[in-house]
Parts: structure tokens; sequence; C-alpha cells
């Protein structure tokens, strides 16, 4: 089936994180496309109940499509450590805390390689950033794109730049973190920049 291309101006994402939301706007800008996050049009984001990051990303954009009457983008993005079977995955955002600190989370990883008795290398300590973009339209209609970043935890945390679990991150192929990044250069890398590259050759060319 020939994928649907986008062909507003104006984009409903549906996520109230700020860094998330302006990491999609800054994607999105050579487009022409303005972006309008949950948290600026005051909603809700909906329960997550899908049993994959797609499944996920496709409830949040239907959700916010028909509440808005936009075309809207669903985000879902996570860290699977696969020492930790895949953990956090589904639950990265929940290891944060009910403050959200991404501190916690991810002293939360460290404590539980260290429990598993996992060595301090690459090889041992590798994982996957994921993020599943959804772009549902009013109609129903979804379109939809998993995006991938390799690399390894890393502790201490180094870096102050990008969200999340960015200071414990060091891709492959690079020796500093995501939180040490210029932000140019990780949304150049990032799971999210694959997705991202993967959506707008489906919608947006």
């Amino acid at each position: 089936m020939t994928p649907r291309r986008f062909s507003g101006t104006t984009l409903g994402v549906a996520t109230h994180n700020t860094g998330k939301a302006a990491e999609i706007g800054t994607m999105l800008a050579p487009f022409g496309v303005r972006v309008l996050s949950h948290a600026e049009l005051g909603l809700a984001v909906p329960e997550e109940t899908g049993a994959t990051f797609l499944e996920n990303a496709e409830l949040k954009a239907r959700t916010a499509a028909r509440a808005t009457n936009l075309p809207s983008l669903g985000d879902d993005s996570g860290l699977a450590v696969h020492a930790l079977d895949g953990q956090p995955g589904l639950h990265t955002a929940d290891w944060e805390g009910p403050n959200r600190d991404a501190m916690t989370g991810m002293a939360r990883i460290q404590r539980e390689l260290a429990q598993r008795g996992v060595p301090d290398t690459a090889d041992a300590r590798g994982a996957t950033f994921n993020c599943a973009l959804a772009l549902a339209w009013p109609d129903g209609h979804v379109e939809s794109v998993l995006g991938q970043m390799r690399g390894t935890i890393v502790w201490p945390p180094r870096g102050n730049n990008g969200h999340g679990y960015d200071p414990t991150f060091q891709p492959d192929g690079w020796t500093i973190t995501c939180g040490e990044m210029d932000p140019d250069v990780k949304n150049r890398i990032s799971h999210r920049a694959d997705a991202f590259a993967r959506l707008v050759a489906r919608c947006f060319r």
C-alpha cells in the first residue's frame, strides 16, 4: 500500500516531555511544519497499554488525532539494556520514579547490572535506544516506523546535554555519551533521528 503523505502545516504531538517535543519540532522545521505538544494544547496523554513501542505510539497518535482533529504524531521510546533482558524497555520512564528524575533511572540501571554481576565492558553492557513514531490522521489512518540507536551503558553518567538517560548512553563508534554531545550532533544520530528519517521518507517527501 502506498504511504500517505502529510500535506498540512500543523502537527499535534502526543507528549508532555518538553525535550522530546523540542527535538521533534527541530526535525520537522525544514518541512514548514508547526508542532503543538499536548502540554501546549492542555490535553492528557493516554495510558500506554500497548505491548510494544509501536503499539503505544499508535495508541497515542490516534487518541491525539481524535481529540484535536489534527494529524498527530505519537512517539514511544525507551532504553533496552541487553543484560537486563531488555529492561527498562516500555517502562523506561517509570524507572525514573514518581518525580521523573532521570538520575533515579540511571542509578537503578547501574544497581541492577551490579546485582547481576555484569562486568564493566562494552560487550557486556550493550543497550539499544528504541523510538517508535506513528503519524495518525483524524480519519483513523496511521503510518508508523521504528528507529534504533545501539550503544553501551556507562557509569558514572557524563554530560548535561540532552534529556533522560542520555548521560549514561555511549553510542557505538563514539567515545562520548549522548549527554556530552552537541544537540545538533545527537539529533543526527539518535534513535529518534533514525525513526524520523524513516517517517520523512514515507510521509514528507
